[in-house]
């Protein structure tokens, strides 16, 4: 006698009839994918590009009218600042103030669009603007273009070396096209791809082996060819060997300390990436130290700000975001309040600002126990580890002062700025500032520390002027004068940045990061061995 369960089955197979079933079967087979698929079109939507806010033919905006709150809050900010070049030239007699004191700049120049004078009569009768208005013009253009929204192929970053293709530094050109850059079409795209490249580019422009500085053009010293060639030993494989990433696993780590840091420490890590490209078979570890040092953002804190939005549209997303983040904790909150009280532009008044806080990588750590003051290591690569100290060198030399070696380490000083006085220290026989290379708060312990450990010290200056006055600086400066020997020559940096970094506080001063270069070393000395048997 059949049981009750296969009853109740053989008549469900009578309801469901033979097509049913078929059908149930099909559904529980596996699918497969037709051959014919792949020539299918997507039926996902395609993905709309980012619309440039500017185009080619329309980045020249007067300040005043930028369409940016960032480039009007400078605007805003120079005409606060600059003095009328006119009225301070005290040549013209048109107007009683020109006798008295200049008038801050109201006038925005039609050609350039900067702040540059005090009335319109006061820019018709200056003959000299004309000499650098269309610098200026090149400023204001750039800077539109960087908020312009569009994509930056020239900031492209590419990969690993073959080690069979040799680089070049002749040039910024030649170094782009050996390196593989994308093309560099105009002159803007230069000038956006040096502005951001001109720091890695400077230290592996000097330390690799292809250097355009040499014995042969006098820019490297015999001293200097020593120091350089001791480094190169760590920096490069024995000749004949593949320069590859597997032939450094035994050498020792490279160590470049970066003092002074300021906007080089705000870099993103990628950029950084390239110094690692140009020599593959070698580790580094950077060392950003200085005051004006960029930290991370603080784990809770909300993202930035999109740079191309109007204020009160800012405002509103910042409200809207703090009514749905009921449960933020108190460090967040803090984070928006100086986030809100931030101002939009800051001037670079003798001083550059210090940057904004970086991102926060997955790996960044803090190192405050390591180092006792406000820091943090990324390992971004295996080849590449950052480490940023927001302290004066002096703070930390006591930790790094018994592990110097000239094999491995040297010191890169981006415009210090030591021959300019000092804004803290004053000298208790003239009542007259120091100068910053003898400020007892500045570069005064710091740069005879250096020199004692006999690791080169590589310097930039941003014009000509900034490198001479340097250079005066030290040939003076007590603990420094005489105690070191040249490492390179000052001269011309091949890849210094082509855009001009005008001054808010006068827009007729106009430099380029990193335009010069050179190098020194602490002087050593021989000693001889005294024979034992003297008749004195």
């Amino acid at each position: 006698m059949a049981s009750p369960l296969l009853r109740s089955r053989s008549a469900l197979r009578v309801v469901l009839g033979p097509q049913t079933r078929q059908r149930s079967l099909c559904a529980n087979r596996p699918r497969n994918r037709s051959l014919f698929n792949f020539f299918r079109k997507s039926t996902k939507p395609a993905q709309e590009k980012p619309v440039p806010l500017l185009t080619e033919d329309n980045l020249f905006h007067p300040f005043s009218k930028s369409p940016f709150p960032a480039i009007r809050a400078r605007g805003e900010a120079i005409q606060s600042l600059a003095k009328c070049p006119v009225c301070a030239s005290g040549h013209c007699s048109t107007h009683v103030h020109t006798k008295s004191q200049p008038l801050a700049v109201k006038f925005e120049c039609p050609d350039c669009g900067f702040p540059t004078h005090c009335s319109q009569e006061h820019w018709v009768a200056d003959q000299e603007h004309k000499n650098y208005c269309s610098r200026l013009r090149e400023v204001n253009e750039d800077d539109h273009d960087l908020r312009s929204g569009r994509k930056f192929h020239e900031l492209e970053m590419p990969g690993p070396q073959a080690y069979e293709e040799a680089i070049s530094f002749a040039n910024w050109d030649v170094f782009w096209y050996t390196r593989g850059f994308t093309s560099m079409d105009t002159e803007r795209s230069r000038r956006h791809a040096s502005k951001i490249l001109t720091y890695p580019l400077t230290i592996g422009s000097i330390l690799h082996q292809n250097s355009g500085l040499t014995l042969s053009n006098q820019r490297v010293t015999p001293e200097g060819s020593r120091s350089l060639a001791a480094l190169r030993t760590t920096l490069h494989v024995p000749p004949g060997a593949p320069d590859t990433e597997e032939a450094g696993a035994a050498k020792p780590q490279m160590r470049i300390f970066i003092l002074g840091a300021r906007a080089e420490s705000s870099l993103p890590p990628h950029v950084w990436e390239q110094l690692c490209m140009l020599f593959p078979s070698c580790h580094f570890h950077l060392f950003f130290i200085g005051p004006q040092v960029s930290l991370p953002r603080p784990a809770n804190s909300p993202p930035p700000k999109p740079p191309n939005e109007s204020v009160t549209k800012e405002d509103t997303i910042i409200n809207q975001s703090a009514t749905e983040n009921l449960s933020t904790t108190h460090a967040s909150d803090i984070v928006k309040q100086r986030e809100e009280d931030k101002p939009v532009y800051v001037p670079n008044v003798y001083e550059p600002p210090t940057p904004a806080p970086i991102a926060r990588l997955k790996r960044t750590r803090s190192s405050v126990e390591l180092y006792g003051v406000p820091s943090y290591t990324v390992p971004y690569t295996p080849q590449l580890t950052i480490t940023g100290l927001q302290a004066n060198y002096a703070e930390v030399h006591a930790q790094f002062q018994d592990t110097f070696d000239p094999y491995t380490d040297a010191f890169f000083l981006f415009s210090p700025g030591f021959g300019f006085p000092s804004p803290n220290s004053v000298s208790e026989l003239d009542g007259k500032p120091y100068l910053q290379i003898a400020s007892p708060t500045e570069w005064g312990p710091v740069v005879p520390a250096l020199l004692a450990t006999r690791c080169a010290i590589y310097v930039t200056g941003f014009s000509p002027a900034d490198v001479e006055r340097d250079i005066r600086s030290i040939e003076t400066a007590p603990d420094v004068a005489g105690e070191f020997e040249w490492v390179i020559t000052p001269g011309e940096n091949a890849f210094g940045s082509e855009k001009w970094e005008v001054a808010d506080f006068d827009p007729r001063v106009m430099v380029k990061t990193n335009w010069g270069v050179w190098g020194i070393r602490g002087k050593g000395r021989e000693v001889r061995e005294r024979s034992s048997f003297s008749l004195f």
